[in-house]
């Protein structure tokens, strides 16, 4: 689960600084749930994984929240239209 999460965040990262933009900024309304979606596996990932092998989890929650929150502040910035 760790590294699924960490594969998802590394591709919901790429796929923000794509949507950076600004013609391509109204694909930040498909990157907020993808990356919410992310950030659920790796919350299960946390959640059902030693403690020695939470990095790649803790890892790709950390990627994935940083996402949803960069891709809500470009919506807000622009009115949720570019």
């Amino acid at each position: 689960m760790g590294l699924i999460s960490l594969l998802w965040g590394i591709f919901a990262m790429i796929w923000m600084v794509i949507a950076l933009i600004p013609v391509i900024g109204l694909s930040n309304w498909l990157l907020i749930p993808f990356a919410a979606v992310g950030a659920v596996i790796a919350a299960i990932g946390i959640l059902f994984t030693r403690e020695q092998h939470r990095g790649r989890a803790k890892t790709g929650l950390v990627l994935n929240t940083l996402v949803i929150v960069v891709a809500i502040v470009r919506l807000s910035m622009t009115g949720g239209l570019f």
